[in-house]
């Protein structure tokens, strides 16, 4: 079932759109990455999402509906979230689930739920301004799904996070995955292939993929031959794109080299032959593919 339904979504600022006609659908229990360069329009599209921003132009829906207050279906984690420092972390999430209108006895079996589920029951009765930049998160996650919202929305959730606080804020986001919806912007490329269902890249305020990660995947991931020599082939390298019409990108990394083809079969023959008749000293030789990065950057580009 269409949980989520934008079309024609646009906003400006002074006659500068930051974001313009953009346009997706996310499912009951999708996970939906929002993926994109800096200054993409990723947090803008999700203020809009949540009621932070008004639209200039275009419809958000919601199980079909265009009007309505939207908020109780909605949970919000911003990139820095802000709580009130003098507030213990149990109080924070009491007020927020408050402020959604839950009944005192489910928020307090909430609030206990939540302060275990996210690993931060110990420090339950310290001061928020005591928190740790990973603790401020958790808990910054606590409140976004306290009143189990129907939409989880997240603002690049990880990355401010060392490595290890970003495998356990991907684990923790794992579980959510399993009980409500999630749409989160990116621009780290590993945490798409980790949690998503659906890709919506956006560049320069547009949405340029829409797909599922795996048809993402199947339509634009290509054979790659990585290439070792024993001594340096840049030169070797720059020069084969224009001696066959199967090459359709070199990268030369000093003695080592990545060609993207179009052919595998045709490419491997070609290549073996240039290899021995240039006496090129191999020394690994393999088809590979186009990684997640890759494929990235191709569509940012276009």
């Amino acid at each position: 079932m269409t949980l989520l339904r934008v079309q024609h979504l646009s906003k400006s600022f002074s006659k500068n759109f930051a974001v313009q006609d953009v346009n997706f659908t996310l499912n009951e229990g999708e996970c939906g990455a929002l993926l994109g360069p800096n200054g993409a329009g990723k947090s803008t599209t999700l203020k809009m999402l949540t009621g932070i921003l008004t639209p200039s132009q275009g419809e958000i829906m919601f199980y079909g509906k265009k009007s309505g207050d939207f908020r109780h279906l909605i949970g919000y984690l911003p990139q820095e979230p802000k709580m009130h420092p003098w507030m213990t972390g149990r109080e924070a999430l009491r007020f927020m689930g408050q402020l959604s209108h839950m009944e005192k006895r489910d928020l307090d079996d909430r609030v206990e739920e939540l302060l275990s589920l996210l690993g931060i029951k110990k420090a339950a009765n310290r001061h928020v301004s005591t928190y740790s930049g990973g603790m401020k998160q958790r808990l910054g996650i606590a409140q976004a799904i306290i009143h189990r919202p129907k939409l989880v929305i997240m603002d690049e959730p990880v990355s401010a996070l060392d490595p290890i606080g970003r495998r356990e804020m991907l684990d923790l986001l794992k579980s959510i995955k399993q009980e409500t919806t999630i749409l989160f912007s990116t621009h780290i490329l590993h945490d798409v292939k980790e949690l998503s269902d659906r890709v919506f890249i956006i560049n320069q305020g547009q949405v340029v993929v829409n797909s599922t990660f795996n048809q993402l995947i199947a339509d634009h991931q290509q054979p790659v031959f990585f290439i070792e020599a024993e001594r340096n082939i840049d030169q070797w390298t720059k020069s084969l794109q224009s001696k066959s019409e199967t090459i359709e990108a070199t990268e030369a990394l000093g003695n080592q080299a990545r060609i993207r083809v179009n052919d595998i079969a045709k490419a491997r023959k070609e290549l073996l032959m240039m290899i021995e008749r240039d006496e090129i000293p191999l020394q690994r030789f393999e088809i590979m593919q186009t990684t997640l990065e890759e494929i990235f950057l191709k569509m940012v580009k276009q």
